[in-house]
């Protein structure tokens, strides 16, 4: 069984390095295909060879990175076949953990749920927005990790929020930045959780499913007007 999980202590050193590197990934200030030059990027850093040589290993590991043969390591540089092969797997993933977590999930943790939704509407709502909207919030208040994680299935959960967590952040944020506006992504947050709450697992599935696909629809449509 999956519990919730606990309160994330504050970060160390490494961590908050590991966090900064994935925002500057996410962002683009760290573009597409870079190749990282460890000098240079520990000094821009004010951190040491070691410690950056740590983080670069932990963000391999979330797939942010990609260590090639006499190349180096650099940035991820998705294709659109790669985008639209993960994010087809990610609806398949959290459409099912979304039926679980309808069967599964225990009141506290939908009303918790429920609160989340509310937070990420708030911030979408603030006068100063903030650099990275709602991804500023932490894994514990994430919307969808959340509901991997009431799914009480162990497979699902290590999927979506260990091992392809941090990638799927990434498209996610991507396809975040192709919207014009979040107030339907809010809309369909609100038929996810009220499907949960009735206890009706096929109408979470294929609410979940449709919130995922547009994501994803809107992300490729936006990636091909570019090229």
């Amino acid at each position: 069984m999956i519990s919730p999980p606990a309160p994330q202590a504050p970060l160390d050193a490494l961590g908050r390095l590991v966090l900064q590197m994935e925002r500057m990934i996410l962002s683009g200030e760290l573009p597409a295909g870079t190749r990282l030059r460890e000098v240079h990027l520990a000094e821009a850093l004010g951190v040491r060879r070691g410690t950056l040589r740590e983080a670069i290993r932990i963000l391999e590991g979330r797939r942010l990175l990609e260590r090639t043969p006499n190349a180096g390591v650099r940035v991820i540089s998705p294709t659109l076949d790669d985008f639209e092969q993960l994010l087809v797997t990610r609806e398949a993933l959290e459409g099912m953990a979304a039926r679980l977590a309808a069967e599964n999930m225990t009141s506290a943790q939908i009303q918790a749920l429920r609160a989340m939704a509310d937070a990420l509407e708030a911030i979408d709502r603030e006068d100063q927005p903030r650099p990275f909207g709602v991804f500023d919030t932490g894994a514990d208040s994430d919307f969808h990790r959340h509901i991997a994680l009431g799914s009480r299935n162990a497979r699902i959960a290590q999927l979506l929020c260990e091992d392809l967590y941090s990638l799927l952040r990434f498209f996610r944020f991507k396809a975040a930045q192709a919207r014009p506006h979040s107030s339907v992504t809010h809309a369909e947050h609100r038929a996810i959780i009220e499907a949960i709450q009735r206890r009706d697992g096929e109408a979470a599935e294929q609410a979940m499913r449709a919130h995922v696909r547009r994501s994803r629809e809107t992300l490729l449509a936006h990636l091909r007007a570019q090229q």
